[in-house]
């Protein structure tokens, strides 16, 4: 049996640990500079507030019901679900994390159970983290995912469904439409209702081998799946990226060469410090900057760049992104985004070097390697490189930011007795 775990309207419950006045209440937390909801408690939805609407367009409402409003606070994000998933670990030997707040389980061989062991999962989450969770239990991956939907849907699974018999998971597909199915998306919803498929128990009533051939492997991997047949591997180690894109829209437009400059540099940084957490080097690099598209002079380019050799050295690419952003660069714009992309990315130890050029030296892997230890050790740009520093006017707009409750000492909650 595969279990997964799901927090519930994440971010918006991440909040909440830190303001128990908050529960039960609606909460709401906007994307990148407050432009979109990305996160509504329970309460909020039941307000009618859909996801990804902007903000300008439903703050009038979210003040009409006094909803909490927040904006996106990362680093309290990324703490609490390594909390989750340090705590869904206990549960299991063999573990996947699927996103920042879910995690498969393999529940093999557990003699307790499902239903209980699920509950179980459930208390011991909220009691140590106070997230709320739900758990979603089958022989598949695919089943499980609709059986974590079912436990969110339906009240009287609290929190908790286990599809263990065919009747049971048939019982479901028959009232879960085939978009709700893990991986069929808007495009091949269509093309499932043009051959008459329109719900979950549609779908795995098809021939495999059939569907196959007339869409892709992947929808035959689904079938069986739906069937009780697991044909999706665990990944307890995630697969390396094949590119690594880090790029945010400007709290304030930017004119001057120099904003961009800096900018781009913090990006590079980010983005080579995942390179290396992936134990990978890059070869080229895709830098982009653009206007508003509302913007009656809108401007937008690119440029690849081939770097002068394998690497995953933060000066190289900053360098690299800098001479970029010169060329793209237009005097007289008002640009509202600037990114970097790593394009082609190879692994460390497969990638073999030039005849006549010996690649990255060590003293520039043990400096990098500092320099991730330092971040590591004592938070994220404690150590960083001159071109990334100073004052950042573009940075991201958050007028509704909380503390940083579990990263940074100023902001621990404090109590008074």
């Amino acid at each position: 049996m595969i279990g997964i775990v799901d927090c519930n309207s994440c971010y918006a419950s991440c909040e909440q640990i830190f303001r128990p006045e908050l529960r039960n209440k609606p909460v709401v937390v906007l994307s990148n500079n407050d432009g979109f909801v990305i996160a509504r408690s329970k309460e909020a939805k039941a307000l009618g507030i859909g996801e990804l609407q902007p903000f300008f367009k439903v703050e009038s409402l979210l003040r009409k019901h006094k909803v909490t409003i927040f904006s996106s606070n990362y680093p309290l994000y990324g703490d609490i679900s390594n909390r989750v998933m340090t705590t869904l670990n206990t549960f299991s030997p063999s573990v996947e994390v699927y996103s920042i707040d879910e995690m498969f389980l393999d529940l093999t061989g557990i003699q307790e159970p499902m239903n209980s062991y699920g509950q179980r999962i459930k208390k011991t989450v909220w009691q140590h983290i106070r997230m709320p969770v739900c758990v979603g239990v089958a022989p598949s991956k695919t089943l499980a995912k609709l059986a974590n939907k079912a436990a969110k849907t339906y009240d009287h699974c609290e929190g908790v469904c286990v599809l263990e018999e065919p009747h049971q998971w048939q019982w479901l597909q028959k009232r879960m439409p085939v978009n709700k199915v893990w991986g069929i998306g808007s495009k091949l919803t269509k093309r499932l209702a043009g051959i008459n498929i329109h719900t979950a128990y549609d779908l795995s009533c098809a021939s495999p081998k059939m569907m196959r051939r007339h869409m892709s492997i992947n929808i035959e991997r689904t079938i069986e799946e739906l069937n009780g047949h697991p044909c999706i591997p665990f990944e307890e180690q995630p697969p390396a990226k094949k590119q690594i894109y880090c790029s945010r829209s400007f709290g304030e437009k930017v004119s001057a060469l120099a904003p961009l400059l800096q900018a781009i540099a913090n990006y590079a940084s980010r983005a080579t410090e995942k390179l290396r957490k992936q134990k990978c080097l890059v070869i080229s690099i895709h830098v982009f900057l653009h206007t508003s598209p509302h913007e009656s002079n809108y401007y937008s380019n690119a440029i690849a760049v081939k770097l002068p050799y394998p690497t995953d050295d933060t000066t190289i690419v900053i360098d690299a992104a800098r001479q970029a952003i010169k060329y793209l660069y237009r005097d007289g714009l008002r640009f509202q985004k600037v990114g970097i992309g790593l394009i082609d990315i190879k692994p460390k130890k497969q990638l073999q070097f030039d005849l006549f050029h010996a690649g990255q030296s060590k003293k520039r892997d043990q400096l990098m390697h500092v320099v991730d230890s330092i971040n590591h050790n004592y938070g994220r740009g404690t150590a960083h490189f001159a071109a990334a520093s100073g004052v950042k006017k573009w940075a991201m707009r958050q007028q509704h930011l909380s503390p940083a409750y579990t990263t940074r000492w100023t902001d621990l909650p404090v109590i008074h007795t």
